[in-house]
């Protein structure tokens, strides 16, 4: 058997509204999300059973036991699909855990896009609709507005249960996203030139939610604009939000001094937090501003995880692809 290789992009929220709180404790958003052309590994090989070895610049504290969202994705799509098969998976750890950029996420579907190539799952696969049932949240029912494959549609409302960012990365394009994180919509976006930057602080989600003093905030516009380029969707990004800025700089001083810093470099036009931090983004006009700001401040914060390129489609990157195995 062929092993097979797919790569995990990183997940950027441009915006993130808070709109509501819901009486399970679950936080309504608005948000528009585009993925970048740096992110983690996933080489797929034929086991016996499910593992998972991470390695990488990132790997420390990544955890190869069945806790790893990318064992538990698999463990997933295996029961749903009727598949008594087992895969080896070796993680390429690139992206900073618990960044606010879907790291783990991203690895999970990438897990599910991969072994529906290396199981040679067919796009009519019938996924067990009693296991997907029991796996959603009842507010998971409405129906998925990305265009999907088929075989995907349907996963990704069970997929919900490893995280709400799961399901939007299954497919990583832009994307506006709604309810808890299960409401998909595709939208169309000029690239964004970005430089990513994460100052190796984690910040606990669940404390910068509860720190939000407002929560229900107002909305995107219904209606998004019709951009006529980078320059003029930049100009609109910075009429719009991250809601959870101001409390994950409470909880992490350093997110502030990373905004300021990114504000300052020559040709930035935006500069925000990603998710709930502490990973924070600068959008530019051009790919060598964005590069230029890079080397920049690299040779400024040496400690910092810094990365750049444009913001926006990176399904044709994220197919998977098969290969000889390694052995």
């Amino acid at each position: 058997m062929r092993a097979t290789s797919v790569f995990a992009p990183a997940k950027i929220n441009l915006t993130l509204h808070v709109t509501g709180l819901r009486t399970d404790g679950y936080h309504l958003l608005d948000s528009l999300v585009a993925f970048a052309p740096v992110g983690d590994g996933l080489v797929i090989e034929p086991g016996d059973t499910l593992s998972v070895t991470v390695e990488g610049p990132e790997a420390a504290g990544v955890p190869a036991d069945m806790s790893n969202l990318v064992l538990k994705a698999a463990a997933f799509l295996a029961e749903s699909a009727g598949v008594a098969c087992g895969a080896s998976f070796l993680l390429d750890k690139r992206l900073p855990p618990a960044s606010g950029i879907g790291g783990g996420s991203s690895d999970a579907a990438a897990a599910i896009r991969g072994l529906m190539a290396f199981w040679e799952l067919s796009r009519e696969t019938d996924l067990d609709p009693a296991h997907v049932a029991r796996a959603q949240d009842p507010a998971q029912q409405e129906a998925m507005t990305a265009e999907m494959p088929p075989r995907l549609a349907g996963l990704s409302r069970g997929l919900a249960k490893l995280g709400a960012d799961v399901p939007m990365c299954l497919v990583p394009r832009p994307l506006r996203v709604g309810g808890i994180g299960e409401v998909l919509t595709r939208v169309d976006l000029p690239p964004l030139p970005a430089l990513l930057v994460n100052p190796r602080v984690e910040v606990p989600t669940p404390a910068v939610f509860k720190a939000l003093a407002r929560k229900d905030n107002p909305a995107m516009p219904e209606t998004l604009p019709n951009f006529a380029g980078t320059s003029d969707c930049i100009e609109w990004l910075t009429t719009q939000r991250n809601d959870l800025q101001a409390p994950a700089i409470a909880t992490a001083p350093v997110i502030a001094e990373v905004i300021t810093e990114l504000s300052t470099l020559p040709g930035c036009r935006l500069a925000r937090m990603s998710g709930s931090g502490a990973t924070c983004f600068a959008l530019f006009e051009t790919e060598d501003a964005a590069r230029d700001a890079e080397v920049r401040l690299a040779a400024q914060r040496p400690g910092w995880w810094i990365a750049s390129g444009n913001l926006g489609d990176q399904t044709q990157k994220a197919q998977p692809r098969s290969h000889a195995p390694s052995s």
